[in-house]
């Protein structure tokens, strides 16, 4: 899990400082992504707490509202996304692209599930769009630099690919894998 008290510039998430404390948020989160993705984002914040291991109100103490916890979720999701592309940023100028984009797809998939609740207009959501963009930025210009990049294609173009590929419905991972493959060999020269 990213430390979320060095958040995206402009959104913060603050972590407890005791470590049981900051163990049981972490399990709140973790509990809450699973259980948006699987359920939706109206799912009882007493089971998000029940399979975090904590108490009702360890989650509340934490996350006053609904809303806090979707929002702490998603700039969670946002910050391991930018943890990604450092972390893939060693690699071959393809690799790197494909790897975050493999991330960028999981990405998807949780904003798809809190979506209704995220204010597309709101100072947050703009923050952690560019935060993801610039990230994401420099291992796509390193593979137009290579070469392995069709002329023309933008980053904004193959954000919106790949976020068409993940929410597709598909029969199951394999058929969900050919897809994503061809979407990436859309892009490749």
């Amino acid at each position: 899990m990213p430390d979320l008290a060095l958040p995206i510039p402009g959104i913060t998430v603050v972590r407890p400082q005791r470590a049981d404390a900051r163990r049981n948020f972490d399990a709140l989160l973790g509990a809450a992504r699973a259980a948006f993705n699987d359920e939706g984002i109206d799912v009882a914040l007493e089971d998000i707490a029940r399979d975090a291991g904590v108490g009702i109100a360890t989650l509340y103490r934490n996350f006053p509202t609904r809303q806090d916890l979707l929002e702490a979720v998603y700039i969670s999701e946002i910050e391991e996304l930018l943890q990604a592309a450092r972390d893939a940023g060693d690699r071959e100028p393809w690799e790197a692209l494909e790897t975050w984009l493999r991330r960028f797809s999981s990405y998807v998939a949780t904003k798809l599930a809190m979506l209704q609740a995220l204010n597309k207009d709101s100072q947050m959501f703009r923050v952690c769009k560019t935060a993801m963009y610039e990230a994401a930025g420099p291992l796509f210009a390193r593979a137009v630099a290579a070469g392995e990049i069709r002329d023309g294609v933008q980053l904004d173009d193959v954000l919106r690919m790949i976020s068409g590929v993940t929410a597709g419905h598909y029969d199951d991972d394999e058929q969900r894998e050919r897809v994503f493959a061809l979407a990436l060999g859309a892009i490749r020269t």
